[in-house]
């Protein structure tokens, strides 16, 4: 006998025990509807990956599988992968017998399983025309040159504005091509990897299949050079820092917290490494009291939210960035409300030619000015650059 579904989401199971991808998705969609008849707008959060309301679905074992309880959701919920699964269970989405239980724990005979289901995402993409600034474009990617105040693909109730909406109407009106079809069925085609919602710069798109899989390989085996510049508070030491820090979930479920993300010297946090060099030491803007850091950032892991909860780990939380300690900062006129975080530099190997290629993602306004006001029009005294560096600050400013 297969595992029964409980009674609070009635139709969601299909025969023979696997979660009803579209039955979940018009589930969720109509209760949407109906809390939200007053059109107000739902907003997704900024990481795009956590969920307020997402559906009940339970599953009662009905024989002993003695299989772990990852790879038991893996063949209950495929439309979900074993990295998504295991980040629910780490993060309080699913209760065995009532209990919070782990990734490797093992189910048997009897034993209910409660898991809250992320929804699906709409997989019609509507083309939404919102500029778009391309680094570079041909038959196979596109390079974007992203701005701030939006999220990489549609999430949840979010399916409009978004990157791939906007793409959307650029392949139908000012260019060729269009996404790849990989990701097509979570609302993700053609994306390699993401932003977060108020990170801006280089951003790379695949517009086929095999530029997809060969783009998604290459971040795979971290032969990627990612290079991010941001702004800190504080005065970073050393010059150059090898910050190796696991990273995993808040503890704390409560609203607020749960989108965060902390250093865990436990089973839950994953390895994770990012490299700080400091580009320029600014002393006290406008009278202040605090100086602030220029810092480039390499990733040699690509966590959530990784290098805002290592700097901010360590007492340099990044400028603006209020979730995790960072402040608004104004000086002369310019202002930075969001985190002063840049995506400054991204170089790969073309997926089809082989060619090495690499994109430098000038700064947006606000953090244009802001440089400005710290450092002078295009930053030609900031010295000697650390040894590693190779983000040229003068080149972010054209």
């Amino acid at each position: 006998m297969g595992e029964a579904q409980g009674p609070e989401e009635p139709g969601l199971i299909r025969p023979g025990g696997n979660v009803d991808r579209e039955a979940l998705r018009r589930a969720w969609y109509a209760r949407q509807r109906d809390e939200n008849a007053s059109d107000a707008e739902v907003e997704a959060p900024a990481d795009e990956a956590n969920d307020d309301a997402p559906n009940r679905v339970v599953f009662v074992l009905q024989r002993d599988l003695n299989k772990r309880l990852d790879r038991y959701l893996t063949d209950r919920i495929p439309f979900m992968s074993r990295t998504q699964l295991q980040r629910l269970i780490d993060e309080g989405g699913v209760k065995v017998n009532g209990r919070k239980p782990r990734a490797s724990t093992r189910v048997r005979k009897s034993d209910r399983v409660e898991v809250f289901v992320p929804p699906p995402p709409a997989t019609d993409i509507q083309p939404d025309e919102i500029p778009l600034d391309a680094l570079f474009e041909d038959e196979h990617l596109i390079v974007l040159n992203k701005p701030t105040d939006i999220i990489v693909h549609p999430a949840r109730s979010h399916n409009r504005g978004t990157m791939i909406n906007a793409l959307a109407w650029r392949f139908a009106n000012e260019s060729s091509g269009a996404l790849s079809g990989v990701g097509k069925d979570d609302a993700r085609p053609g994306v390699v990897h993401r932003l977060d919602r108020n990170t801006t710069g280089a951003i790379v798109f695949a517009k086929d299949d095999e530029a997809h899989w060969k783009l998604a390989k290459q971040f795979e085996k971290r032969t990627v050079d990612k290079r991010y510049v941001a702004i800190v508070h504080g005065r970073f030491e050393p010059p150059v820092e090898v910050i190796d820090l696991p990273i995993g979930p808040h503890p704390s479920r409560e609203k607020g917290l749960r989108e965060k993300y902390v250093v865990r010297h436990d089973d839950l946090g994953k390895p994770s490494v990012t490299i700080a060099r400091v580009l320029a030491t600014l002393d006290a803007p406008g009278g202040g009291s605090e100086p602030l850091s220029l810092l480039e950032l390499e990733l040699k892991t690509g966590r959530t939210h990784q290098i805002r909860v290592h700097l901010s780990h360590l007492g340099y939380p990044i400028v603006g960035d209020d979730m995790y300690g960072g402040r608004p900062i104004e000086v002369c006129s310019a202002r930075v409300e969001r985190q002063a975080l840049h995506a400054a530099m991204l170089q790969f190997a073309h997926p089809i030619s082989g060619e090495a290629m690499r994109f430098v993602a000038p700064l947006p306004p606000d953090l244009r000015a802001l440089v400005v006001a710290l450092v002078g029009e295009g930053a030609a005294d900031l010295g000697t650059p650390p040894p590693g560096a190779t983000v040229d600050v003068a080149s972010l400013m054209a």
